[in-house]
């Protein structure tokens, strides 16, 4: 009887949640008022413009998402509308700085392994991934800009290898510093170390290390996708979504991906997306927009530190020693200027 009356609810739940009441009519048509991934980036410049940024000395902005399937109620554009709506944040903070940048197109075609089995979720190599990656920083090199941030907004471990693989690469070319903001618990994940060349890790706020899984379209991203891209969420789907809830065991299948995880999760979301609040969203994306604007400060800090460096090293100093606190004096200046700012 159990057995049942669990079919029945899964027979109902498909037919009121997961099916589009225009199936019947032929293919659904995307929101009239989804926001464009191009607005605010370097598509829509000149390349006299784009030119004019690199020798002005702008830095080069880059979200790495991907086309993913993301339950019944969030668009396959998820994991490239959160990062885009983020490094828009980003700007205005380095902006409010001093520092210029320049946001490319998002990127989306990535490495889909977790979810590969539904429908939407289109798959890359990762060695096709990494040189795509590559051949961008290349091009982006030769128009003239030095320094690339990367930030990801998918994070299937394979994913975010293939990334990692494509900077490490490109660090051994003449090419600009590339560097992979990273999540600092996704940076452990996959293996790379705090203070490695070419990764920054971004301190994001701490989940709740006893609340239950909240890894895909459950409560968190769909408040994200509600503060930042209203239009694309299927509003009067969420409330009967049932929380998806996976203990440690059942999770490190779901991670093997593919058929695992669409079997464990046959609703495509990880979490409790009925929880969800636009409030919460912008909370969670301003915070992590803040973390990314403070690891990317950090990164150029360094940077600028070491040139300061390596040119007084290498230039007379016609007879005036300076003490190392008057050399450091001026970027401890900068630094602290520039603290509140990321702070607010």
């Amino acid at each position: 009887m159990r057995k049942m009356v669990a079919q029945a609810w899964l027979l109902a739940l498909f037919a009121g949640v997961f099916l589009a009441p225009s199936a019947a009519a032929g293919a659904p048509s995307p929101p009239p008022d989804a926001p464009s991934i191009l607005a605010g980036t370097a598509a829509d410049l000149t390349w006299l413009e784009f030119e004019a940024a690199a020798k002005s000395g702008a830095v080069i902005l880059w979200a790495i998402g991907s086309i993913e399937e993301h339950g019944p109620h969030l668009p396959l554009a998820t994991d490239t509308y959160v990062p885009a709506n983020e490094l828009a944040r980003v700007q205005r903070t380095l902006s409010a700085e001093g520092v210029s940048s320049i946001i490319l197109p998002p990127y989306y075609w990535g490495v889909n392994h977790v979810t590969g089995a539904f429908p939407g979720s289109i798959h890359i190599r990762p060695e096709t991934m990494s040189a795509l990656l590559q051949d961008v920083f290349q091009s982006v090199g030769r128009s003239g800009f030095r320094d690339l941030f990367l930030i990801t907004g998918h994070y299937d471990a394979a994913h975010n290898r293939a990334i990692s693989d494509a900077v490490r690469k490109a660090r051994l070319t003449q090419g600009p510093n590339v560097t992979f903001v990273v999540p600092a618990a996704l940076g452990t994940r996959i293996g790379l170390t705090r203070g490695e060349p070419g990764f920054a890790f971004a301190d994001l706020p701490a989940a709740d290390p006893n609340a239950p899984p909240d890894l895909h379209a459950g409560k968190t991203e769909t408040s994200m996708m509600l503060a930042g891209a209203p239009a694309t969420v299927r509003t009067g789907k969420i409330a009967r979504l049932p929380p998806t809830r996976l203990d440690a065991a059942e999770l490190a299948v779901w991670r093997r991906g593919q058929e695992h995880a669409r079997a464990l999760t046959p609703g495509g979301y990880l979490g409790a997306p009925a929880q969800a609040s636009a409030a919460l969203g912008e909370t969670v994306l301003a915070d992590e927009a803040a973390a990314y604007a403070r690891a990317i400060s950090a990164a150029l800090g360094t940077r600028q530190e070491k040139a300061r460096d390596t040119s007084s090293r290498t230039q007379p100093n016609h007879g005036r020693t300076a003490s190392r606190s008057e050399a450091s004096g001026g970027f401890a200046a900068v630094a602290e200027a520039r603290t509140p700012t990321l702070q607010d």
